[in-house]
Parts: C-alpha cells; sequence; structure tokens
C-alpha cells in the first residue's frame, strides 16, 4: 500500500470525491438504491469483512478493490492506514466507494473517516445503510419495541473494557432505565455484560438472545435469559459477529419468527454451474435460505467458425422448425443473428421448440412463442416424442446447438422423416478454478452438490483438487437435474442421493428441500 504523501493535493487540481456507504447487515438484498448506483460508477472500492462479497458484483468490471477487513485478532488493515488510503485514492482523482458493513455511522467509525476527509478537503457524501443493530433481531423474529413490553430501546458498543472504571457505560442506566438494550461486538465481553446488568438491578429471568450472522443464510440464534444465555451460548458454538438482544421483546420470538423458518436455512450448497447461469439457481436457492457458493466447472465460448451457421441463416426461410435444446443455444443463435444484421422477423414464417420450460422462457423474455415444447420428459428424448405427434416428413429443421452434444435430436428427427441442418454455435470449456472458492471450501461443511449437466460433473474431477473433492463428496449430498447428468455422475463413481422427477431448475430446488425435509 502507499503512503498518501506520495500524492500530495498540490499535484492535483480536484481530488476525487469519497462516499462513505452502507452496506447493510449481511442479506445483500438489503443494500440501498443508492448504495448500489454508488458501487456502480466506483474507480475504487474500499470495503470490510462484513459487507456482503456479492454487492462486489455491481461494480464495474475494471474497479479497483481493496479488502480491508478486520476481525477479532487479526487486522488486516489498521484504522489509520484505511484513512490514508482512502484519502490517498481521492487526491488520485478517483471516485472512492468505501463500503462499510451496516451503517457507517453506528459504531462503525465512519465519523472518523469523514472527520479524515474534512480536514484533507476532499469532498464527500454519507449514504446510510440497514443497521444489523435493528436488521438481525427483526430477521429473528425479535422487534426492538412492542406496546405491550416496551417503548425504548438503547444500542451499546460490546467491546469496550466494561468493567473499567473510566468505562463510559451508564449500567445502572440501562439496566433499569431502558426496555431493549442491543449490544453490538458485544460476544467477547458476554459474560461482563450479563454480570453488569444484573449487578445494577436487572433481573436474572430478563429474556437474552444471541443472534450470529443474522440476515446472511448462517443466521442461527441462542434464546435464554440473563442468567443461562452464556452457558447456552457456549454450548452452541456462537461466535462473532452476533448481536445481543436483551429484553422483553425476546418473547415474541417463537410467535413472529419468520426466517429462520425457511426450509433450506444453514444448508450450504455448491453451484458447478456456468457463471452467467447460475444466479438464477442461486437465487432460488437462497430464497429458501440456503447459503450457495459458486465454483463454475463449465463456461461456454462463441465457436470460432461461424461458416455453417452463416449459411443456415443466409437461407433461414427455408426451414420450417427451429429446435433449441437449451439457452445457450437461443443466446449464441441471436447473437449471430443479429451481428449479420437480421432480427426476429427473420423467423416470421419459422415455428420454434424448445427442450423445456427455461428454454422456452428465455424465447419469451426476446418474445418469441415457442409452439413445441415437451410435456414432461424436458430432454433430447422427450423434445423427440413431442415431434411424434406431429407430421414432420419432409419439413426442414435447424438445429442450432453446442459443439459436442449428444446426436439423439437430428437422429430422432430424422427417423421422423425430417430433413435435417445441424449448426455449431458455441463449445463449452472446463475454467480455471477461482484459488478464492477452492480456499472457502476447504473451510466449509458443504451439504449439497449441484450438477446441472454431464459436463459440470465431468469437469468437477478436473478442476478440483482431488484430495479435496473426495473429502467434498464424502460428506456432501449429491444432487443431478436428471438421469442423464445422474447417469454421468454414477459412471464416475459419484452417489447421487438428489434427482427431480422433471429436469427443472424449480424441481431440482424442490428436490432439494424434500431431501433435507426426510
Amino acid at each position: 500500500m502507499q503512503d498518501d504523501r506520495s500524492v500530495q493535493p498540490g499535484k492535483i487540481k480536484r481530488p476525487g470525491k469519497v462516499y462513505l456507504v452502507g452496506a447493510g447487515p449481511g442479506d445483500p438484498g438489503l443494500l440501498t438504491i443508492k448504495g448500489k448506483k454508488i458501487i456502480e460508477n466506483a474507480d475504487v472500492i474500499i470495503y470490510d469483512r462484513l459487507a456482503s462479497p456479492r454487492l462486489m458484483s455491481f461494480a464495474p468490471p475494471d474497479a479497483e478493490r481493496i479488502y480491508v477487513g478486520k476481525r477479532i485478532g487479526l487486522h488486516a488493515v489498521s484504522q489509520e492506514e484505511i484513512n490514508r488510503l482512502i484519502v490517498h485514492k481521492a487526491f488520485e482523482g478517483k471516485t472512492v466507494c468505501r463500503l462499510k458493513g451496516g451503517d457507517p455511522f453506528i459504531f462503525g467509525r465512519g465519523a472518523e473517516e469523514a472527520q479524515t476527509l474534512a480536514q484533507a478537503g476532499i469532498p464527500f457524501e454519507v449514504v446510510p445503510g440497514v443497521t444489523s443493530a435493528i436488521a438481525v433481531p427483526a430477521y429473528a423474529g425479535i422487534p426492538l419495541t412492542h406496546r405491550a413490553c416496551t417503548a425504548s430501546v438503547a444500542f451499546i458498543t460490546g467491546h469496550r473494557k466494561l468493567d473499567a472504571e473510566e468505562a463510559d457505560v451508564d449500567w445502572e442506566g440501562l439496566a433499569k432505565g431502558v426496555g431493549t438494550l442491543v449490544f453490538l461486538m458485544g460476544m467477547t465481553n458476554l459474560p461482563e455484560i450479563v454480570k453488569e446488568l444484573i449487578k445494577y438491578g436487572r433481573p436474572p429471568d430478563t429474556p437474552a438472545a444471541v443472534i450470529n450472522w443474522g440476515t446472511t443464510p448462517l443466521h442461527r440464534s441462542v434464546i435464554g435469559t440473563l442468567k443461562d444465555i452464556v452457558g447456552k451460548v457456549k454450548d452452541a458454538g456462537i461466535k462473532p459477529p452476533s448481536i445481543i438482544v436483551i429484553g422483553d421483546v425476546v418473547k415474541l420470538k417463537d410467535e413472529i419468527n419468520w426466517f429462520e423458518s425457511r426450509p433450506l436455512l444453514g444448508k450450504k450448497i455448491l453451484i458447478t454451474r456456468a457463471r452467467e447461469q447460475a444466479s438464477t439457481l442461486c437465487a432460488m436457492l437462497e430464497e429458501k435460505g440456503a447459503y450457495t457458493i459458486e465454483l463454475p466447472t463449465i463456461a461456454t465460448i462463441e465457436h470460432d467458425d461461424h461458416a455453417v451457421l452463416d449459411e443456415a441463416i443466409s437461407r433461414l426461410s427455408s426451414f420450417d422448425w427451429v429446435v433449441f435444446s437449451s439457452e445457450n443455444a437461443v443466446q449464441f443463435f441471436f447473437k449471430r443473428l443479429f451481428s449479420l444484421g437480421l432480427d426476429l422477423r427473420a423467423l416470421s414464417d419459422i415455428k420454434i421448440a424448445a427442450v423445456g420450460p427455461g428454454t422456452t422462457g428465455y424465447l419469451a423474455s426476446m418474445h418469441l412463442k415457442t409452439d413445441l415444447m415437451p410435456q414432461q420428459d424436458f430432454k433430447a428424448e422427450g423434445l423427440v416424442e413431442a415431434f411424434k405427434g406431429l407430421d414432420i416428413k419432409g419439413r426442414r429443421v435447424l438445429i442450432p446447438r453446442a459443439e459436442k452434444a449428444r446426436d439423439v435430436l437430428p437422429e430422432g428427427l430424422k427417423a421422423l422423416g425430417a430433413d435435417v441442418d445441424v449448426a455449431v454455435l458455441y463449445k463449452t470449456i472446463a475454467p480455471e478454478a477461482d484459488p478464492k472458492v477452492i480456499e472457502e471450501l476447504k473451510d466449509s461443511d458443504i451439504d449439497v452438490v449441484v450438477f446441472t449437466s454431464s459436463s459440470t460433473v465431468k469437469n468437477f474431477l478436473d478442476i478440483v483438487p482431488t484430495e479435496l473433492g473426495d473429502t467434498l463428496l464424502k460428506r456432501a449430498a449429491v444432487a443431478c437435474i436428471g438421469p442423464i447428468t445422474s447417469k454421468t455422475a454414477r459412471d464416475l463413481g459419484f452417489s447421487v442421493e438428489i434427482e427431480p422427477s422433471r429436469s427443472t431448475l424449480d424441481c431440482l430446488v424442490a428436490a432439494i428441500e424434500s431431501y433435507f425435509a426426510g
């Protein structure tokens, strides 16, 4: 890291602007609209440990990303260094997003950073975030105020030396005068917090809750009272980051708990799908409460030889049907069609067939209606079966597809009398594994590994270190989207525990949910 003294204010006419942005408590959906816009336009993003990694997906590809996270016992970067870094990047004339977990001004030292910027003459804005002090209890089903319980709440930092004579915490005032107490960063001092509250008059049977990694899929909570919460937290192995809530409002948790009832909460699921397609599946699983990790074992790239495809497109009007066997086929076909100066009108008199709901939905997003789709069997065999109900003898059919694909579809349609042309659009490759993801997998107890094609299974064995792969597959259930993928997995020695009745993402998610429901 460069010292900010290497870039002096006098060497640049105008410094850049700094935005102190609250990233929210962990759920990326709680980022504000303004915060998202700033991330999208930032030249530099300086972020800490509690800002969700998912927020980095909003950043421009060329944005500089600097991690300055801190946790107990390990400060990656000191606060003084962070201050110097922000100033240094601003004096380079850059737009800086200082992304802080929760809200910048709630025990986040955002005010100190703002003071530094003001003293340096650097323009800045503060973008408030949803503070964990409010959001985490809400996700645990604990309102901080309620007419039947209390009308007062206090937020207290819990990481100071609370028993020191010079401590600035009014324990007697908190114990006797405030209904709900919320302690942030207080896990290390939990025994002292309990002792001081009881000492100054808070009844030992006062309800208490400790919520770990609140609002995230790793969210879990422990409920007790002041007299037993320390032991319960220890038995549960709860560690930072956690929020401590003390007061009668904790009694309402059982009645209005909503987030912790999600069927996949706390389950860690590894997604091996291509990066551009993984987000949909991740979102569906996360809606059920799962924690997802993306390790793409397949990537799609445009084929380097367009001769056959271009020739087919040049005589597109001569075809009666275009058959799409995947969303990738749709994407790459229309990309090439549009690059040749054509538009959707080129298919005006052509019927369209799709292998399943996913591909049909992708076509619908382009305002294209699918004329034929299997009713149940969403793979090549099912599509051939669907065509048996039509008279396609002598009909001309174009199948744009991947370089390496099964011949079930073209051979099946030929057997029905169709005149079939196959045009290669794209090819699949095994990408290099992200070292950060590999490291995360070493430290994670994965519950499910999901495969959505035979290629994802084969490539998994190539890109994941053998020892790690063996460990993952021994302790995790294997989920495959359909029978073909399952067969490949079993042929390679995998034990497949989860396979949906229909080869769709909805059914795959439902099958994973059913597996854990027993």
